[in-house]
């Protein structure tokens, strides 16, 4: 038996924007994951007083092969904004 109705149209997942957004599941950018994390409970949730630690967490996703390459203005970090600290 179907579990369609009459005229129920199928859904069809479409793709993200940006593809895919794998897991880290080697733990590759943990630290920077959990810096970041605990930026955010510090700053009770005001992601705009953590943008250096996302920044990085971002960067080393970047560099791992774990989300595409992209400028930081795509990102919404400008040319101003502080270069990220090793």
């Amino acid at each position: 038996m179907s579990s369609l109705t009459f005229n129920q149209k199928l859904f069809k997942p479409t793709p993200p924007d940006k593809g895919s957004f794998p897991l880290d599941h080697e733990g590759l950018c943990k630290t920077f994951m959990v810096k970041y994390m605990k930026c955010l409970i510090r700053e009770n949730n005001n992601n705009s007083e953590c943008r250096i630690e996302a920044k990085e967490y971002l960067d080393c996703r970047m560099k791992n092969n774990l989300m595409a390459p992209e400028e930081w203005s795509k990102l919404g970090f400008s040319e101003e904004a502080q270069s990220i600290q090793k």
